[in-house]
Formats: structure tokens, C-alpha cells, sequence
């Protein structure tokens, strides 16, 4: 094989790196437009491809991050449950007691957030000072926090008993100037949505900006180069667990007001999948060390098009797991082949 040539395809790998998923994502608009015609382009369908997908969305975000410092966490699907039940069981237990349906949610909220951030601070401890390997302590608080959840409901579902205010952040939104829906009424950005884009402005300009952002790359590159050079690895290791937390918890609170209910047995099932996918698809390596947030969001709406275009080929719902496992198999070999030839 001649020179020219080698350079070649060494150029259009790390063109790939660089830029696959945009043209991955392109060519799956292109799909989803021959699909559906004209009315992909309509600002309601993508208003509901955003929401549906925001809270993996905000998973993808601080997974991003974790795969980014070289850890790994399966337990995202079971802390988003856990947290969704404990929050709306204190704010029903709340609102029985006579609290204002306003204090009630506000405090119920929090609770969720903060059960988020309890489990993933677990993850942290096991991992960073038990020097648990993270794949095996997630893998047990994936099976812990969902079995926790299940015994606080018994496998059954806890309905809010908010009448209005809970509700509303999930069904809500900002209204779009000059956009309307089928019905003629104001088009809106689901609060979801909007909590989605900002959390990923927040995490990308870490990543580019700040000190952590720093400290977690070099830690993911080479751990034993960054605990030579000083870099408090404990620190941060815990730090990326316990914001994955947060990233659950508000995923969780998301979820259970859009549904203005918890369903253990349902609830958060397989996100780890889908998190890890759009992650994986944006191009962040499994190996740590690397990765950008922007790849991220467009990984997640790679997955809502692969989704949305199965459904309408008349995919069964059962096979699109499949599709999804290929699809990290597919992006994992195209780093591998992009990195072998470096």
C-alpha cells in the first residue's frame, strides 16, 4: 500500500473522530425526512423528539463525564427510580400533613435532587476509598437502589398528590415567539428540554474552562502521570460520581412530574443503555481521557431519530435494544480503528 494512501485513510479516520457524528446525524435527518416528508421539519416534532429525550439527555450529560474520568456507572436507570420515589413520597407524606401544595413540592423536589446526589456520593465512596472497580459498584447499586425503591412502594406504582404545581415542570414549558401546534395554541420549550441544554452548556464549559474539567481529563488520560504531577485524583473521582448523582436526581424529578407518578418497576429500566450509547455515539472513548458534551447532545438526538425512524418502519419495540447495543458496537470499533492508526 503506498504512502499517499495510508495518509489518506489516516485522514478520513480522524476526520471520523473529529466529525462522525455530525455526519452520522445528518445522514439519519436525511433518513428521517424521506420518512416522514415535510412534516419532520415541523417545529412540534422537534419539540417532541427534544422532550422525550431530555432526561436521557441529562443522564448522557454526567456520564459524559464519568466515561470521561475512565469510571463507568450502570446504576443511573436504578437512582433515578429511587430518588423519584423517595421525592414524591415525602411531598404526598407532606401534603397530608396539612403543608401548602407549594412548600410540599418544593421540598419534595429537593428530596429527589438530594437522594440523587446521596446515591451517587455512595458510588463515590465505594469506588474512590473502598478501591472497588466502578463497574462492579455500580452493577451492585443497580440491583440495590431499584430493589430499595421496590420495597418502598411495594413494586407498585405512588401517584403525586399534587393537583397542579408538580405537574407542571414536566408538562410545562417557555412558549416559542411566533410558533403554534396543530391545535393553534403557543408552541413551548419544555422546562426539560431547557434544563437539558443548560446543564450541557454548564458541563462542556467545564470541560474547556475550568480547573475540574482539567484535573478530571488528565485523570482519565493517565492516572499515575496525574498523581504524580499532584492532581487530588480521590477528589476528583468522587466529585464525577456524586455530579453523575445530581444529573439522576434531576433526571428523576424530570420524569416523575412529566408522569405525575413513579413506577418502580419502569422507571429509569435501561437508561443506563440509552446514556451510555448517546455518550459513546458523540464520540467521548470508553477509555477515559477524552470527550466533548456538544457530542454528547447530538448523541442523544441521534438516539431519538434511530428510535423515532424504527417506530415508524414498523419495528417491533422489542429489537430496537438490539439496534441500540450495535450502534455502541459500530461506534466503539470506529475510536478503536481511529486511535490503531494514530
Amino acid at each position: 500500500m503506498n504512502r499517499r494512501l495510508v495518509d489518506r485513510l489516516r485522514a478520513a479516520q480522524a476526520f471520523l473522530q473529529q466529525w462522525g457524528v455530525v455526519v452520522a446525524f445528518a445522514i439519519l435527518f436525511a433518513v428521517s425526512t424521506a420518512k416522514q416528508g415535510f412534516d419532520f421539519f415541523n417545529a412540534e416534532n422537534f419539540r417532541a423528539l427534544l422532550n422525550s429525550n431530555a432526561p436521557v439527555g441529562i443522564l448522557a450529560v454526567g456520564m459524559t463525564l464519568v466515561i470521561i474520568s475512565g469510571g463507568i456507572d450502570l446504576s443511573v436507570g436504578s437512582m433515578v427510580v429511587l430518588a423519584a420515589a423517595l421525592g414524591v413520597t415525602s411531598m404526598n407524606a407532606l401534603i397530608d400533613g396539612s403543608t401548602s401544595e407549594l412548600n410540599a413540592v418544593l421540598i419534595g423536589g429537593a428530596v429527589t435532587v438530594l437522594c440523587g446526589v446521596g446515591a451517587g456520593s455512595i458510588n463515590g465512596v465505594l469506588i474512590v476509598f473502598g478501591r472497588i472497580a466502578p463497574f462492579i459498584a455500580t452493577l451492585g447499586g443497580l440491583a440495590a437502589f431499584r430493589s430499595m425503591s421496590l420495597a418502598v412502594a411495594d413494586a407498585g406504582e405512588i401517584r403525586s398528590q399534587s393537583a397542579t404545581l408538580f405537574c407542571a415542570l414536566g408538562r410545562g414549558g417557555i412558549p416559542l415567539p411566533g410558533l403554534e401546534n396543530a391545535a393553534g395554541k403557543p408552541l413551548t420549550l419544555s422546562y426539560s428540554t431547557v434544563i437539558f441544554f443548560a446543564l450541557a452548556a454548564i458541563a462542556q464549559w467545564m470541560l474547556s474552562r475550568a480547573r475540574f474539567g482539567r484535573h478530571l481529563i488528565a485523570v482519565g488520560a493517565n492516572e499515575t502521570a496525574a498523581c504524580y504531577a499532584g492532581l487530588p485524583i480521590a477528589w476528583v473521582r468522587f466529585r464525577v460520581y456524586a455530579i453523575m448523582g445530581l444529573c439522576a436526581g434531576i433526571a428523576a424529578l424530570v420524569q416523575s412530574s412529566r408522569m405525575n407518578s413513579v413506577s418502580t418497576a419502569q422507571l429509569g429500566l435501561g437508561s443506563e443503555l440509552d446514556a451510555i450509547a448517546a455518550v459513546v455515539i458523540g464520540g467521548t472513548t470508553l477509555r477515559g481521557g477524552f470527550g466533548r458534551v456538544w457530542g454528547t447532545v447530538i448523541g442523544v438526538l441521534i438516539l431519538g431519530m434511530i428510535t423515532n425512524i424504527l417506530t415508524i418502519s414498523g419495528v417491533s419495540p422489542y429489537w430496537q435494544g438490539a439496534v441500540k447495543g450495535g450502534v455502541i458496537v459500530l461506534a466503539v470499533l470506529v475510536q478503536r480503528g481511529s486511535r490503531d492508526s494514530m
